[in-house]
């Protein structure tokens, strides 16, 4: 778990170009010290003064650093609020298609005139004393699109049965 935590903050960091130039500023230093150190032992002044040299460039980097800005480039941006709304989009999808938004609009109270209907018509049709029939019920139920299509679905299956 720790290797992963490291990789996604290795690849967060690369992602910002300030952190790197800043990384790769401080890695030529060391670099350039170790050439210092490595001219001195043998006695090369040309080595220690292009070191120095290096060094004071890799430090004015380090700098300037402050007054640089990571600006995204506006294609990135695009894609990335396309990518927002599409992850959206999906997840609307699959809460819709796995009955969760119904759910919530039935835990909500939020019921379709519509269906409040035909509901109301059902208990009408169970009650003896009123007059309505299966015949009007069905007929109420068939205004929702879906119920008529599996309806008309069913009365052509019926038909090839028989």
């Amino acid at each position: 778990m720790s290797r992963i935590s490291i990789v996604v903050c290795l690849f967060l960091a690369a992602c910002n170009p300030v952190a790197r130039i800043s990384a790769n500023a401080t890695a030529i230093r060391n670099e350039a010290g170790a050439l210092i150190d490595h001219g001195n032992a043998i006695g090369d002044q040309v080595v220690v003064q292009g070191a120095t040299r290096i060094d004071e460039h890799a430090a004015a980097i380090h700098g300037d650093i402050p007054s640089v800005q990571a600006i995204t480039p506006a294609w990135l941006s695009t894609l990335k609020w396309w990518g927002i709304a599409l992850a959206v989009a999906g997840v609307a999808f699959v809460a819709w298609q796995s009955g969760l938004l119904s759910f919530l609009r039935i835990a909500l109270g939020w019921l379709p005139r519509r269906k409040v209907a035909a509901a109301q018509l059902a208990v009408d049709t169970l009650d003896e004393s009123r007059p309505e029939g299966e015949r009007e019920l069905i007929a109420a139920l068939r205004s929702d699109p879906e119920f008529d299509a599996a309806f008309k679905k069913a009365q052509k299956r019926r038909k090839a049965e028989a």
